[in-house]
């Protein structure tokens, strides 16, 4: 446990940015889910819409260090491709 004034007020500042980091990852989740479900539904027009809702969302996760900058880009180009498949 922490002793010192110093480290007791780290301990505060990780818990808070740790709620902050959850809050992100689950909304990156949220954006991500939105577009499987297009997909799995079939929907191209609505998958479209929230592929391009949720490609800037990830980006700003990378941005912010939630994901690595390669994640996210990996993930935005495979959901752009499954979303692509639909339309053939």
């Amino acid at each position: 446990m922490a002793n010192t004034s110093s480290a007791k007020k780290a301990t505060r500042k990780i818990e808070a940015r740790t709620a902050v980091n959850k809050a992100r990852r689950s909304r990156i989740r949220t954006f991500i889910r939105k577009v499987e479900e297009a997909i799995v539904a079939g929907d191209h027009k609505v998958a479209v819409e929230a592929l391009r809702a949720a490609e800037p969302e990830i980006h700003r996760a990378a941005s912010k260090g939630i994901l690595h900058a390669n994640l996210a880009s990996r993930k935005v180009s495979r959901l752009n491709g499954r979303v692509k498949a639909l339309a053939v």
